[in-house]
């Protein structure tokens, strides 16, 4: 089953358009992804049959295509039922590490753009229910949002299984508990850096409002 080409180019459009507001909104992410050029993704959708190509250019922009002739770096690939799966899931690095997508190529930057798209504060549902209407748009953003938010889930995941792979192998490390009590701390730390962030963007956003008004 193949897609309008016509629907994919205006979903292409309006996630890049959505990402580069965010982008514009927040200070040294461009430099950020300045960071990761040339980094170039093929995300592969094989059932239903869908292509998506994003690309990171040399001034830090995010450009997605429904085509290109080369071959990209990094290949995501999987049904849309696997992407939904890591969507829906309560624990989307569990699903992403013990699902069906397959990852190809150099993944180092990959995780990093997780992260950096990740951080910024989007709202994926509303350009993309502009552009393919509400039920394909919410299960599409819901997909979109699911997939940037696996990255700190995975991160905690990998320290615990090093943890415990240290502790029963090892035996090199503290009492697991001593462990368990610092990831604790650290995930407690990461919360309130989290609630931090969630306010200074909320204060950006009325910042700019107040500036649109008196403009």
């Amino acid at each position: 089953m193949e897609h309008d080409p016509a629907v994919i180019a205006g979903v292409s459009l309006a996630i890049e358009t959505v990402i580069a507001k965010a982008v514009e909104l927040s200070p040294g992410t461009q430099s950020r992804l300045q960071r990761l050029h040339p980094l170039d993704i093929e995300v592969h959708c094989t059932q239903p049959s869908v292509k998506i190509f994003v690309k990171v250019e040399e001034d830090g922009d995010i450009q997605i295509a429904n085509y290109q002739e080369t071959t990209a770096t990094v290949t995501i690939e999987g049904t849309w039922r696997d992407f939904s799966r890591v969507a829906s899931a309560s624990d989307p690095a569990t699903a992403l590490i013990n699902g069906d997508i397959k990852i190809s190529g150099d993944t180092a930057p990959l995780l990093q753009l997780q992260a950096i798209v990740g951080d910024l504060d989007i709202d994926w549902e509303a350009p993309i229910i502009s552009a393919i209407g509400p039920v394909l748009g919410h299960q599409l953003a819901q997909v979109i949002r699911g997939i940037t938010r696996a990255s700190g889930m995975t991160n905690r995941r990998i320290k615990r299984q090093l943890s415990e792979f240290i502790l029963e192998e090892g035996r090199l490390s503290p009492p697991k508990a001593e462990l368990d009590s610092l990831f604790t701390a650290i995930d407690d730390l990461a919360l309130r850096t989290d609630r931090i962030e969630s306010r200074l963007k909320r204060i950006r956003k009325r910042a700019s409002s107040l500036t649109g008004v008196i403009e």
